[in-house]
């Protein structure tokens, strides 16, 4: 089992910048795969960036591809999404996850683990 705290929330102007952290515990987060999410009000969850296991793979969304990073520390076992150049349009609450090893990394379906949330607002 794998228990999720996000941190590093809160709100910038356009343009800024923000450093999400995860911090996980449990004895499978080291071979769990972890991606992060967002959710607008009124809109489905949707994938903003992944990466695999051994940090050998990440995943982005189209929309936040250039701007986002996202790096995991299995010795502090914690997962940060980096988020520079922020717009408006990535206003949300932002959630990292765990998954198995297999089914596709972008599906939210497919993720057994979820944080609480984090609430990122972005001025204009």
């Amino acid at each position: 089992q794998v228990q999720l705290v996000e941190s590093g929330g809160g709100l910038v102007q356009a343009g800024g910048s923000l450093r999400l952290s995860c911090a996980a515990s449990g004895r499978t987060f080291s071979s769990s795969d972890m991606g992060w999410f967002r959710q607008a009000p009124g809109k489905e969850r949707q994938f903003v960036a992944a990466i695999t296991w051994s940090g050998a793979s990440t995943y982005y969304a189209d929309s936040v591809k250039g701007r986002f990073t996202i790096s995991r520390d299995k010795a502090k076992n914690t997962v940060t999404l980096q988020m520079n150049s922020l717009k408006p349009e990535d206003t949300a609450v932002y959630y990292c996850a765990a998954k198995p090893l297999i089914g596709a990394t972008t599906m939210s379906g497919n993720y057994d683990y979820w944080g609480q949330g984090t609430q990122v607002t972005v001025s204009s």
